[in-house]
């Protein structure tokens, strides 16, 4: 029963007996005790009907209230049942799509830590192909502190390119000349002009220096430092390898170092210069290259020209044969002539011989008279033929 239920049973009660003390009242006021037990004996009998209504209303009351609650119940059961079941499913849609998004991260993250292994392992080979540099570049630089090694490194250097260049017997490695010098390289060309010496050199510490200078000073220093070294390499160079009557009268220097090379055009152009003047040609690796093809041409060419008596020779006697030869076919040529008009001649006689064994085929014969004897009719015949 609601509360509502029950305040207007309470306001009806109340009434009732409201309106049964007031017919008290009204009894009590006009009337004797005999009408007063009768009013009253009525209010009792209007309050207990009262009262039975009452009781019949708030038992109908309570029986629509047990109706309302049981229909209340099974509406919020149902409505449980209806939200618990949309709970499950919402709960399902998200678990679904949690564990769909966990799987795909799951996949990504997989995919995310592959890439990165790999990544990984890059970085893991590119470390260890730095250490490995560094550790050929600590090489490299012991190596090339030590003058022995430094020359063994251009000594090679030069030594294939020219193996490369020219051909087997145009040049001699660690030719000893006849003031008792050992030239690294000589090419055999020719005189003139002759022997040509090439000498390695690399001058390493001072070109050092002067790529490491912090300032003016130890530039200045370093470039005088350079600067006497590369000068004495060109007069050694001169002095040693370059005798007349047995060498040509220049020789190279080889600088295995493009970068020495380029710095040395660039801001020593007076040392160049005073190269040029002593005959002594400085080189890096690509303008030997280009050196030793013009070598390979001028050797060619001079090849040529020491076979150029052989060449002659095998061309006069290659003339005599051509003119035994055409007098041959002339030769020939009249055979074949004679013989063509022998066979005119015999085609001649032929004919003719076949003329006359037809002209006897013709020959018609006649019975003579008086014995039967056939005698033959001579046929006339033109003179001109008979006479062939």
């Amino acid at each position: 029963m609601s509360i509502l239920n029950l305040v207007i049973l309470v306001l009806v009660g109340a009434a009732a007996l409201a309106g049964v003390v007031l017919a008290l009242r009204a009894a009590k006021g006009s009337q004797t005790g005999e009408a007063q037990m009768a009013a009253l004996s009525d209010a009792m009998t209007r309050l207990s009907d009262s009262q039975a209504a009452l009781g019949g209303r708030l038992s109908q009351l309570g029986e629509n209230q047990a109706t309302a609650q049981t229909r209340m119940g099974e509406q919020l059961q149902a409505q449980e049942r209806a939200v618990a079941k949309l709970l499950e499913e919402r709960l399902a849609d998200v678990t679904r799509r949690v564990g769909e998004n966990l799987e795909k991260t799951g996949a990504k993250t997989g995919e995310t830590l592959a890439q990165l292994q790999e990544r990984l392992a890059l970085i893991d080979a590119a470390q260890k192909n730095i250490a490995e540099l560094s550790r050929d570049v600590v090489s490299l630089q012991d190596i090339l502190s030590n003058k022995q090694a430094r020359g063994a490194i251009g000594q090679t250097q030069m030594e294939d390119l020219v193996r490369n260049m020219l051909p087997p017997g145009a040049f001699e490695f660690q030719y000893t000349l006849t003031n008792g010098k050992r030239a690294d390289c000589v090419i055999k060309l020719p005189n003139p002009p002759g022997l040509i010496a090439i000498d390695s050199k690399y001058p390493h510490e001072a070109f050092a220096r002067l790529v490491s200078a912090k300032d003016e000073r130890e530039r200045t220093a370093a470039e005088q430092s350079f600067r006497t070294d590369v000068l004495k390499h060109i007069k050694d160079i001169a002095e040693k390898y370059i005798i007349p009557g047995e060498t040509a009268d220049s020789a190279i220097m080889f600088v295995p170092a493009e970068s020495v090379f380029a710095e040395l055009h660039d801001r020593f152009p007076a040392l160049v210069e005073d190269g040029f003047k002593r005959r002594v040609y400085v080189v890096s690796p690509t303008t030997l290259m280009a050196t030793l093809n013009t070598v390979r041409a001028i050797l060619k060419d001079a090849r040529m020209r020491e076979q150029a008596h052989v060449i002659q020779t095998e061309i006069g006697k290659m003339m005599e044969d051509v003119v035994r030869l055409d007098k041959r076919v002339g030769n020939l040529g009249s055979h074949f002539e004679q013989a063509r008009k022998d066979i005119a001649d015999i085609q001649t006689s032929t004919g003719k011989i076949v003329k006359r064994g037809e002209a006897i085929e013709s020959i018609q014969l006649e019975p003579a008279e008086g014995n039967g004897t056939a005698v033959a009719a001579p046929r006339a015949q033109p003179q001109r033929e008979l006479l062939q």
